[in-house]
């Protein structure tokens, strides 16, 4: 079993906007619609908790002020997320091993389905294998 004492610091909220920074949103939409203004909702990064050898984390999307997330379409993001260059999960998870300095290695990560957690927030969970 890996030592993860220590992670909600490593992966503390300053952290996790370096590692996710809040202009991504932006950058995607911008790709995506070729207008920042068409974003429905900003894209934070947060971390969850560590179980047993694997570290959780989640994507959480926030509604914008005068837009409808639910009309976004955000069932079908952890396919789209999980290819998208800007988003860029695969240097995401290298990022988190580089802050692991050498705790663990990630070998294996997963991007969970879509969860409405209320009308103006929804979730993708991140799911790291990790192994010493």
């Amino acid at each position: 079993m890996m030592e993860t004492k220590g992670f909600d610091k490593l992966f503390a909220p300053d952290v996790l906007k370096q590692l996710f920074p809040e202009d991504r949103s932006d950058q995607f939409f911008d790709a995506l619609y070729g207008d920042v203004e068409e974003g429905a909702y900003d894209i934070s990064l947060e971390f969850i908790g560590s179980r047993g050898n694997r570290l959780e984390f989640m994507l959480r999307l926030t509604q914008r002020p005068g837009k409808c997330i639910t009309c976004s379409l955000t069932y079908g993001l952890p396919e789209v997320f999980t290819r998208h260059p800007i988003i860029n999960i695969k240097g995401l998870v290298q990022n988190i091993e580089a802050l692991l300095d050498g705790r663990g290695r990630c070998v294996d990560w997963q991007l969970g389905p879509t969860q409405e957690v209320s009308n103006d927030v929804h979730i993708i969970p991140l799911g790291i294998a990790l192994k010493s």
